[in-house]
């Protein structure tokens, strides 16, 4: 999604500073993240791993949980979606696992994958070292 900030889903005049764990919907605070609780919305899938604390969890929500959500699987450009063979190389490679353990980088990860713009954070994630490392590693293992 392009664009930078976004309104709160339930009040409407607030800019929201959060995210539903379930339905991603944005909220701006404890009040309105109830209200929106009051009806159930649709659950994501969790996983029981844990990655780092970020300033983008709700407010009742302990630190840390790993989203992993039913988003669209349709692209824009199929030529880009890499075989399940390239997947693996990347999930078997040892320096990829050994980097993804480096908690500022899971940060660095989990807050691309749940912001509102999520290409800009990204953007801004290419510029420290540690993240632009382990694209490159990720690259050359997939042109292998």
């Amino acid at each position: 999604m392009a664009g930078g900030t976004r309104n709160c889903e339930v009040c409407k005049d607030a800019i929201s500073k959060y995210k539903c764990p379930s339905c991603f919907a944005p909220y701006c605070s404890l009040t309105c993240y109830k209200k929106h609780k009051e009806t159930p919305c649709s659950k994501q899938v969790t996983s029981n791993a844990e990655t780092p604390s970020s300033n983008q969890v709700t407010p009742d929500q302990k630190p840390y949980p790993t989203l992993l959500s039913k988003r669209s699987l349709e692209v824009e450009e199929p030529d880009l979606v890499l075989p399940e063979t390239k997947l693996q190389s990347i999930v078997l490679c040892n320096e990829i696992r050994d980097a993804l353990k480096d908690e500022k980088l899971r940060q660095l990860i989990y807050n691309i994958d749940s912001a509102t713009n999520s290409e800009n954070e990204l953007e801004n994630a290419m510029k420290m070292e540690d993240f632009h490392l382990l694209s490159e590693k990720i690259l050359s293992v997939i042109e292998r």
